[in-house]
């Protein structure tokens, strides 16, 4: 489980906050979809979620544990893909998966047996070999997905994930994601795909300038409106537009 607690970041000197009191809880077993347009604080809470940056104000906790005041033992519940493709490119992806089993202090049974797991569900076992300087954009977003699931974390955190994926690697991890929340695990994704949140998502929260302006499931959100899509209520409740975030977060 996961808990925002009037969570709050307001970069450098801005006037504005880039994530404005955020109050949000999400349990186990969700798919949960953090949507907004770009600017709209929905990486700012993921980076204050993953400890990579500090609140302003407020708290937030994960499986009970607060972030801010015990990251380290908060950080080993998460799995984090982040959306930028920034790898150790030099590292095979075995190599790779195998640093990630070590910062975690994961057996050598189990990240053998994790490993082979995943990578055939992803269908990476033919390039576990090869560095990952070789590897498309969807490649890596499948080893980094991977790596993130080595320790096998009770919380999955994904930043944009479907970005970059071709149609058959989206799926995989999709299915991926509602496995994991079969499972017990808790799954929160950005992203401004909604056909995606639509279809795949338990949960869902509307934000934009930094404000949660609503939430439930699709089919709570939908009935609000009568017949119209998700995406039509999103575009609805964010046509005002977005800007920038400050510290180059979106």
């Amino acid at each position: 489980m996961i808990s925002f607690e009037g969570a709050t970041k307001i970069y450098g000197k801005s006037d504005r906050a880039a994530l404005d009191h955020l109050t949000l809880t999400v349990g186990d077993g969700c798919v949960y979809g953090f949507l907004g347009p770009n600017g709209a604080g929905k990486t700012t809470a993921i980076r204050l979620l993953t400890g990579a940056l500090r609140a302003t104000e407020g708290k937030i906790t994960v499986n009970g544990i607060d972030v801010a005041a015990n990251p380290v033992e908060a950080k080993k519940l998460i799995g984090f893909v982040p959306d930028s493709q920034e790898m150790y490119d030099k590292l095979t992806g075995r190599e790779y998966l195998n640093f990630m089993a070590d910062l975690f202090g994961v057996s050598r049974a189990d990240r053998k047996a994790r490993s082979e797991k995943y990578l055939e569900i992803f269908e990476m076992t033919g390039a576990a070999g090869d560095r990952i300087a070789s590897y498309s954009r969807g490649m890596k977003q499948k080893i980094a997905s991977i790596g993130a699931l080595i320790h096998n974390p009770p919380v999955w955190v994904l930043d944009e994930p479907m970005v970059g994926l071709d149609p058959r690697a989206s799926f995989l991890l999709k299915e991926e994601m509602k496995n994991r929340a079969r499972e017990g695990a808790t799954v929160f994704f950005s992203t401004h795909v909604l056909e995606v949140a639509e279809r795949l998502c338990d949960r869902v929260g509307i934000i934009n300038r930094g404000k949660l302006i609503l939430e439930g499931s699709p089919e709570e959100l939908v009935s609000r409106r009568g017949d119209a899509s998700l995406e039509e209520l999103f575009l609805e409740l964010t046509e005002s537009g977005s800007t920038e975030e400050e510290g180059g977060s979106k």
